[in-house]
């Protein structure tokens, strides 16, 4: 069982108590997942397997990187890496260019319309179910969940 298995050095743990976390925990996960799925349906709509997502990832998350850099930052050998830009750059999805420090390396970057989707669309995504809910929720109740929230993380907090 779960519940044995928890060490809690700080509070005595009742099993009314790990019953309550663990609840809170699964309304958390369901939560998160909700707020996620549209993000997640047009990551799926790019076709994009995980290292390529991952590879992208690297490159949203820089300004460019050499083949050597972004194969050292994904974990990915050199070769897999390179079979994985040319896919990407096929797609659309990032762009090479010559480094102007070192006429002979290249440059990956993500392509601007990558670029675009992170700064713009994303966000939208990414807040649009939860405006959606509280949208559909009274004043008094949005108040509470706000409230709820507040205490949960200032509880959180206080014991970190």
């Amino acid at each position: 069982m779960i519940e044995a298995g928890i060490k809690m050095s700080k509070v005595a743990s009742t099993p009314e108590l790990i019953q309550l976390a663990q609840e809170i925990d699964q309304h958390l996960s369901v939560v998160r997942q909700r707020l996620r799925e549209p993000l997640e349906m047009e990551f799926a709509r790019g076709g994009l397997t995980g290292p390529q997502r991952i590879v992208m990832q690297a490159l949203v998350q820089s300004e460019g990187l050499s083949l050597k850099q972004l194969s050292a930052r994904v974990g990915l050998a050199h070769s897999t890496v390179s079979g994985i830009v040319d896919r990407l750059q096929t797609a659309g999805m990032a762009d090479r260019r010559r480094d102007d420090a070192d006429g002979r390396a290249t440059v990956i970057t993500a392509s601007a319309e990558v670029r675009d989707f992170v700064a713009n669309r994303m966000p939208e995504l990414a807040i649009t179910p939860l405006l959606e809910a509280l949208g559909a929720a009274s004043a008094g109740d949005r108040a509470a969940i706000l409230r709820g929230l507040r205490k949960l993380r200032a509880a959180v907090e206080r014991n970190h």
